[in-house]
């Protein structure tokens, strides 16, 4: 099991299903302001954003890199890949990367993952995506939380140092004889600063809106355009 399945089998534990919500919002009405007729969900989870969006008439694909959120999506119907974008066929309307997609990359590997969001934009497509502020992942971030029902027990410790979070899941799980398994891992979320996507050569930044979503400005939303 990788980290990210990991976290696909404890997500239901964290509750962030408002804080969720409250992102497709933004982000739907971000697009509401664009002619969007094809969209790549970059991240799509268990596909709620796309199912927003196919309600709207648009033409939806996902790609996630944890099986478990892809073959979640497949049960629905969706259009899901556990892929990376770079290979993806086509080019899109529209593309996100909703809660947090961007800060589980490095610098090098995040410049790759722009210039392949690029190679995927049509020539007036819009890439929408979120990162955390330093204040999101300083004083919202870090720290640690449990949570519990009668089948699962989830402990999350993140620590934030030298512009990395580090954040250990440890999820025990009772199966039918009444036995716990272990499941432990540590995800790591990196911190970039505005400047760095200003200076990306494959994509624009034409707006940049800091916001709350647990706490104040602890968000950004990015909204880039493809270069000429």
């Amino acid at each position: 099991m990788t980290n990210l399945d990991l976290y696909a089998k404890a997500e239901h534990l964290l509750g962030i299903e408002e804080a969720t919500e409250a992102l497709y919002d933004l982000y739907r009405s971000e697009l509401d302001s664009y002619e969007v007729k094809t969209l790549l969900d970059v991240g799509c989870g268990r596909g709620g954003f796309m199912r927003r969006m196919m309600s709207d008439g648009v033409t939806c694909k996902g790609v996630d890199l944890s099986n478990i959120m892809v073959d979640e999506c497949k049960l629905q119907g969706l259009d899901a890949e556990c892929i990376d974008v770079s290979q993806i066929d086509g080019k899109y309307d529209a593309i996100v990367a909703i809660f947090d997609v961007l800060n589980f990359l490095d610098k090098d590997a995040l410049l790759k993952f722009l210039d392949a969001i690029a190679e995927k934009l049509d020539d007036n497509g819009v890439f929408i995506a979120d990162v955390n502020t330093l204040y999101g992942f300083s004083d919202v971030a870090e720290g640690t939380m449990s949570s519990e029902n009668e089948k699962e027990f989830l402990n999350v410790d993140a620590v934030f140092e030298n512009n990395e979070l580090h954040t250990k899941f440890t999820l025990f799980h009772k199966d039918e004889d009444e036995r716990f398994t272990k499941y432990q891992d540590t995800i790591i979320q990196y911190f970039h600063k505005i400047q760095f996507f200003e200076k990306v050569k494959s994509l624009k930044l034409v707006d940049k809106q800091t916001f709350s979503l647990y706490d104040e400005l602890d968000k950004t939303l990015l909204i880039f355009k493809k270069r000429a």
